[in-house]
């Protein structure tokens, strides 16, 4: 099973995510399930993903509906069917889908989808990472004076970034980082992400030469539905010693 047939399948799961999302009315969308902080569209979602998945050779982590797939596969998928489900819920265009493949040695390819506007962000380990086929490159930004910085939650002090931004999705926000439409990205939440929030995206920031880490330095490639982390990026290493700092003050 290689990167590309991966990738292909990943693709086809973003199709069907997409397809069974459009036949939602916008009263759908909004309506919520009785688990905490789920829509009913995240769960209509990974209906239309899971099948797809499961045409692969793989276990699957998904963020809806946990684990599925052999459990003695080689090849674990984390997906997270609908990463910012409330911009989702209200149309606001920034939301969705999120995949990365892992093995032993960790991630071997990943796919980022913004469902609103069709961007499709791609990695494979040791080959590089790519915005619609083209091959991605952070900002060189070095000063948080001349920074553009996607938060979560509040930071503890306000940085003298030139501007911020607050999204609603971890996945898409960090692969801007990546491309360099962001120069950074700054988790001030109390390990509020989870391993489907980020993983697709990691890989498409380190194949990039973005910088990403946990503002606690604990391992960011994992599989585990219960691990929480607080992801810090930057296109650059002295802007994300920067971010990094701001957490600590």
């Amino acid at each position: 099973m290689t990167a590309a047939e991966l990738l292909e399948r990943f693709a086809a799961a973003a199709e069907a995510q997409r397809a069974a999302l459009t036949s939602l009315t916008g009263v759908e969308r909004r309506t919520r399930t009785e688990r905490d902080g789920q829509y009913h569209l995240d769960t209509v979602a990974d209906a239309a993903v899971l099948p797809v998945l499961a045409e692969l050779p793989v276990r699957v982590l998904s963020e809806e509906s946990g684990w599925t797939g052999a459990p003695d596969a080689d090849v674990t998928v984390v997906v997270d069917p609908v990463d910012g489900s409330t911009n989702c819920s209200r149309g606001i265009p920034y939301w969705g889908i999120s995949l990365c493949a892992i093995d032993a040695d960790g991630p071997l390819c990943a796919y980022v989808e913004n469902g609103a506007t069709g961007a499709r962000y791609t990695a494979v380990t040791g080959e590089g990472a790519w915005l619609d086929g083209e091959p991605l490159a952070p900002s060189d930004v070095t000063e948080v004076e001349r920074a553009v910085v996607a938060i979560v939650g509040m930071p503890p002090t306000t940085p003298p970034w030139r501007q911020f931004r607050s999204l609603g999705s971890a996945a898409i926000a960090l692969c801007d980082v990546a491309a360099g439409g962001l120069d950074g990205f700054l988790d001030c939440t109390d390990d509020m992400h989870r391993p489907w929030d980020y993983l697709g995206a990691l890989l498409v920031c380190r194949e990039s030469g973005a910088c990403i880490t946990d503002a606690r330095d604990r391992e960011l490639v994992v599989a585990d539905p219960a691990a929480r982390r607080q992801p810090v990026a930057a296109g650059t290493p002295e802007l994300l010693d920067t971010l990094r700092a701001v957490l600590s003050t």
